[in-house]
């Protein structure tokens, strides 16, 4: 299993999967290829794989209810975030690397918007997109530009912990639901008697976690969050409707004064080799309060078109303007586009300009 790991890190790829009855697969700038001299694995083979660098009581966990979540380090290589899982022909397993050196914002080319949201003292900040669209990445780097700038007691609270910070000027309290809390919830909760100053709720699964980090960030805390959502509009409406009927109108009144920011990222195959994020950018301001109050998200995007000088951007814009300076092509930025036709010109070759 070592080995494996070893290679997905030295051939610069991002998940390594098993399958029975299928070679070990990576994913490579967002492509799955098959891992070179590798055959099929059998049901066998990939249970003693598996069983390697699992503990006893995590192996019980999996034996028991058939899918398990853990990190696992590798001395010299990494940290890799694993699930195992069962399926029609087997067991079966992915493996995410994560980086060992945290990065930084200026690394990962973040737009200042983002950065500005490190600076927050309150509110609740969310960073959504699909699975595999480096939420976590740039939530590291955030945690880590706080860490290395302020004086705070930082708390995270993951399933399972990803990315290990260092104390720097500020105080870190890793929390890996499992092993140190019974979950989200109870874990938000400790938070708030814990004297943090800033809390990473790693997934916001459920309506107990989303309301309680609603209700830490109108407290006064810093609470980042992540939703796989793909817009501010969809994250506003998913928050909302996590919620009984009932309950909804209460709850777009602690959003609309807790919500400070929305960062939706998408990852796309960068023209020449790896990959480039793309951001959409929600800022917290007057009017954004009244939309959320009123329930009209879809007004959302015009106070993104007119926050762009303060930082604010839309999706389609972002999309629009690297393929217009060919980072990503044409077909990829028009799957990925809530307004298709504006992307048709550019599928077709034609000269456009920025709207």
């Amino acid at each position: 299993m070592d080995e494996l790991l070893k290679r997905l890190k030295g051939e610069g790829g991002s998940d390594l999967h098993l399958a029975a009855g299928l070679e070990p697969r990576m994913r490579k700038s967002g492509s799955m290829v098959i891992v070179d001299g590798t055959a099929a694995l059998t049901v066998d083979s990939i249970r003693v794989l598996l069983r390697e660098i699992a503990s006893e009581e995590q192996w019980s966990t999996f034996e028991r209810e058939s899918d398990l979540d853990f990190a696992y380090g590798l001395q010299g290589v990494g940290r890799f975030r694993a699930n195992y899982f069962c399926q029609e022909n087997g067991p079966g397993a992915v493996f995410r690397i994560i980086p060992e050196d945290i990065p930084d914002i200026a690394q990962l080319n973040l737009p200042d918007a983002v950065e500005s949201l490190c600076h927050l003292r309150e509110g609740l900040v969310l960073i959504t997109g699909p699975t595999g669209s480096g939420k976590s990445t740039t939530l590291a780097a955030i945690i880590n530009h706080i860490n290395e700038t302020y004086s705070k007691h930082i708390v995270t609270i993951e399933d399972p912990v990803e990315f290990v910070h260092q104390n720097k000027t500020s105080v870190l309290s890793h929390r890996e639901v499992g092993a140190h809390t019974l979950g989200f919830g109870p874990a938000l909760r400790s938070a708030i008697r814990q004297d943090a100053d800033v809390v990473l709720v790693g997934e916001m699964r459920d309506m107990e976690t989303i309301s309680l980090a609603v209700t830490a960030a109108e407290m006064g805390l810093l609470v980042f969050g992540t939703l796989h959502t793909n817009n501010a509009g969809k994250t506003v409406d998913r928050i909302i409707d996590a919620f009984p009927a009932e309950e909804q109108n209460q709850i777009r009144l602690s959003l609309s004064d807790s919500l400070a920011g929305v960062v939706s990222q998408l990852l796309l195959p960068r023209i020449g080799g790896g990959r480039v994020a793309t951001h959409e950018i929600l800022l917290k301001t007057p009017a954004l309060a009244n939309v959320i109050r009123e329930g009209n998200t879809p007004m959302l995007n015009s106070i993104i078109q007119s926050g762009k000088n303060q930082g604010m951007q839309g999706m389609d814009d972002t999309l629009f303007a690297l393929c217009k300076e060919g980072t990503i092509t044409a077909e990829d930025a028009y799957k990925k586009a809530s307004e298709k036709p504006r992307f048709l010109p550019l599928m077709n070759g034609e000269s456009v300009t920025a709207a």
